[in-house]
Order: structure tokens, then C-alpha cells, then sequence
């Protein structure tokens, strides 16, 4: 674009800029989050104030007890991820961007990086309300706690960082596949269901690997006791890196390679 005859300068900054004004002037935006935020808050509350110190729950993490809504949540972000990528592609907005950013790939880590500032301080935000509103109901039974509680800080913020690297696997996944429908079954069906399928398998082997898929690994960094059978915090946040890795990795690539 150019204005009194001079032509802006493409930097990373200016990439940044677009792509935060896209992803908040698009309505699924707002829509996931919002689901994502009453999924977490609400089920905390409901797990809080439903539940008793004799009802079969008490051997079962606070932190995970007054979380569980960000199983159903990640979806949501996933969701959303995918729309920051495979959404431009089904809309044909993709050919825009890229004739505006002809290198590409630039694009690529602007999306990430936007994803993971707003969804990460979005769920980190979210699961401290979460907490503390759900331990004003815990506070007479055997699941009270407070935030300066020995890994309890640790587990929440494990907590929003798992989400958010499964979210940006999704997104990964929605810039490869450059198809909505495409990315959100291979996101279901190879991230969350494959794990629970090879866990039934009886071969040691196999079970020690699926500690260090996605979703278990996002499991393990959310709780502030050890998780039996779990990979440690520090090797589930490490796994979980080098998935979201290769996730971004793949699109990178293909799109140097390949046409819009």
C-alpha cells in the first residue's frame, strides 16, 4: 500500500499488527473464547459446589478437580487455531496476506505468536478465577487449598500452557492440511484418540510412549501432586515443545513449497 508516493517497510512488528487486528475482528474468535472461558469457569464451580469430602473424589488432584472444564475448553481453543489458519484458506483471505508478506513463513509465526500471548494469558487468567472461586466451596472439605500451596501455582500455569501448546499444534495442523473440517478430525481423532487406543495395547513399550503425547503430556504438567504413570512435569513440557514444534515445522515448510 502506498501513501504520498512512499511504500511502508514489511517488518515482523507490522506482521504482528495484522495479524492481532484479524484474529479480533473475526467473530469465531470471540465466540471460542467466550465458550472456552464458560466451560472452564462453570464446570470448576459445579465440580466445587457439588462436591463432598466422602464421595469417592478425594484421592483426585485439587488442581485437576477445579480444572476439569479445560479438557473441554482445549477443544474450543483448538478450534480456534485452527480457524487463525485453514479459516483464511477456506475464505481465500490467504491470498492477500501472502501477496502482502511475500516470504511467507513470517505469516506463519505471526498467527503463532498471537495464538499463544492471547491464549495463553487468556487461560492462565481464566484458571486462577477458576480456583479461587471453586475453593470457596472446597473450603470445608478434604480438596481445600490455596494458590501458595506447595505446586499449586505450578499446576495452573502447567495448566494454561499445555492448552495453549495444544492449541498451537491445532493451528499447526490447520496451516498444513489448509482445510477446517481436515484439521479438526486429524486434531480429534490422531491428538486425543489415538493416545487412548495404543494405551489398551498390552506392550510396556507402547505405554511408556504415550506418556509423551499431547494430551497426556498437558495432563501431567496441569497437577500439583505427581500423576501415577505420568512423565514428569519437566519431560511433559519438553514433549510437548517438540510436538508443537513439528507441528509449525510442516506448514513452514510447505509453504515455501507450495502454491496458495
Amino acid at each position: 500500500m502506498t501513501t504520498y508516493g512512499i511504500t511502508p517497510t514489511l517488518t515482523p512488528t507490522r506482521v504482528l499488527r495484522s495479524e492481532w487486528h484479524k484474529l479480533w475482528t473475526v467473530r469465531s474468535t470471540w465466540i471460542t473464547l467466550v465458550t472456552a472461558v464458560a466451560l472452564v469457569l462453570g464446570i470448576g464451580i459445579l465440580m466445587g459446589a457439588t462436591y463432598t469430602s466422602d464421595g469417592g473424589d478425594s484421592d483426585v488432584d485439587t488442581v485437576v478437580l477445579t480444572l476439569y472444564g479445560s479438557q473441554l475448553s482445549g477443544i474450543a481453543l483448538a478450534v480456534l487455531g485452527i480457524l487463525l489458519t485453514a479459516g483464511e484458506y477456506a475464505t481465500g483471505l490467504i491470498r492477500a496476506t501472502l501477496t502482502a508478506v511475500p516470504h511467507r513463513t513470517p505469516v506463519l509465526w505471526a498467527k503463532a505468536a498471537v495464538y499463544t500471548g492471547v491464549v495463553f494469558t487468556g487461560s492462565l487468567l481464566t484458571a486462577l478465577l477458576t480456583f479461587s472461586v471453586a475453593q470457596i466451596f472446597l473450603g470445608d472439605t478434604d480438596q481445600a487449598a490455596s494458590l501458595t500451596d506447595d505446586g499449586v501455582l505450578a499446576a495452573i500455569a502447567g495448566n494454561a500452557a499445555g492448552v495453549t501448546l495444544l492449541g498451537l499444534i491445532a493451528l499447526g495442523l490447520g496451516a498444513a492440511l489448509r482445510s477446517v473440517p481436515g484439521a479438526l478430525g486429524a486434531f480429534i481423532g490422531g491428538v486425543m484418540v489415538l493416545p487412548e487406543i495404543l494405551g489398551m495395547l498390552p506392550y510396556e513399550v507402547v505405554d511408556t510412549a504415550v506418556r509423551y503425547f499431547p494430551t497426556q503430556a498437558a495432563g501431567a504438567l496441569g497437577s500439583a501432586t505427581p500423576l501415577p504413570g505420568a512423565a514428569s512435569p519437566g519431560a511433559a513440557l519438553l514433549a510437548l515443545l517438540l510436538w508443537a514444534g513439528a507441528a509449525l515445522a510442516v506448514p513452514a515448510v510447505l509453504l515455501t513449497r507450495r502454491d496458495v
